[in-house]
């Protein structure tokens, strides 16, 4: 296949953060190396928020300056809530963050308890005083709400970008928060996304809570997607789905394209090996399916 993208593993963040149980820097690391060693090049490796919030997230600094001391060649970047985020991200010497804003009114204001007028407010201010910092916007529930429903028309969406682009945005990640999406939908939205921005970079981020993780995310590429999100082993949750499965796995991602002739660049075998570690070291909500066959038969 001819078509380029990025597989971009986010399970260090959006993995880890769900866990009951902290993770000592030590696993997260080892987790991370043999990601990296599977030939992962771009990752989400942590999340600057308040401990209080997310105590996972404790050692956030930490783990991102291993990180960078490590792997001085990948892609490697944090997500950050506001202002105060950023500026930590910074400190430890990371050039590249997320900054998450809802579509929906209703869910940015449980999520972040922020209007769309502060939030985007707060995403100018980090624009304004980090001017070299790349900033992706992640849009939460682009296909769906859980208090608002499944979106019909995209241009609530496109209007939202918009807001986006003014504050000097120049990649967009639409998230499927909570899993309402399907392949037609992500088609149509994303096929609209790219025609009104064609100078931007445009990810997916697709949960797999309803299983289309894979069938979403294909269409995605298939509609011209720059990058798509996932985690080792599928790891992750929705806490607006209890006790339902979250995102869509990394390895499944990776046999799939893999089998379709797209050049990866990650080994499978290697992201297997290290998605079953992941899942014999801790106890989480795996979502993977390879994590439970063996390997894939040479004929």
């Amino acid at each position: 296949m001819e078509q380029k993208f990025d597989i971009v593993e986010v399970g260090p963040r959006d993995g880890f953060q769900n866990l009951k149980e902290y993770m000592p820097a030590e696993q997260k690391l080892a987790v991370i190396d043999a990601l990296a060693a599977s030939g992962v090049r771009h990752m989400q490796v942590t999340s600057f928020v308040s401990p209080k919030a997310i105590p996972q997230m404790r050692d956030a600094a930490q783990v991102a300056g291993a990180c960078l001391e490590r792997y001085p060649g990948l892609d490697l970047f944090a997500l950050v809530p506001n202002f105060r985020g950023a500026q930590s991200a910074v400190e430890v010497g990371l050039h590249k963050v997320t900054n998450v804003i809802s579509l929906s009114v209703s869910h940015n204001k449980a999520n972040i308890n922020r209007t769309h007028d502060e939030s985007f407010a707060e995403l100018q201010k980090i624009k304004d005083q980090f001017p070299e910092l790349e900033v992706c916007l992640d849009v939460a529930t682009a296909f769906g709400c859980p208090f608002e429903g499944k979106y019909r028309g995209v241009e609530p969406l496109l209007a939202f970008l918009k807001r986006g682009w003014d504050c000097g945005v120049r990649t967009f990640n639409l998230c499927d928060t909570v899993g309402l999406a399907d392949p037609g939908q992500v088609r149509r939205f994303l096929l609209a996304c790219r025609s009104e921005y064609p100078a931007a970079r445009f990810e997916v981020h697709i949960h797999d809570t309803r299983g289309m993780g894979l069938v979403n995310t294909l269409a995605a590429v298939e509609a011209g997607a720059d990058g798509v999100q996932s985690t080792l082993g599928g790891l992750g949750g929705c806490p607006f789905a209890p006790g339902a499965s979250g995102n869509t796995a990394t390895e499944d991602l990776v046999l799939m394209f893999n089998e379709m002739g797209y050049d990866t660049g990650i080994d499978f075998d290697k992201i297997l090996a290290a998605a079953k570690a992941e899942f014999a070291m801790i106890e989480g909500s795996f979502s993977g399916h390879n994590l439970h066959v063996g390997k894939r038969p040479c004929c």
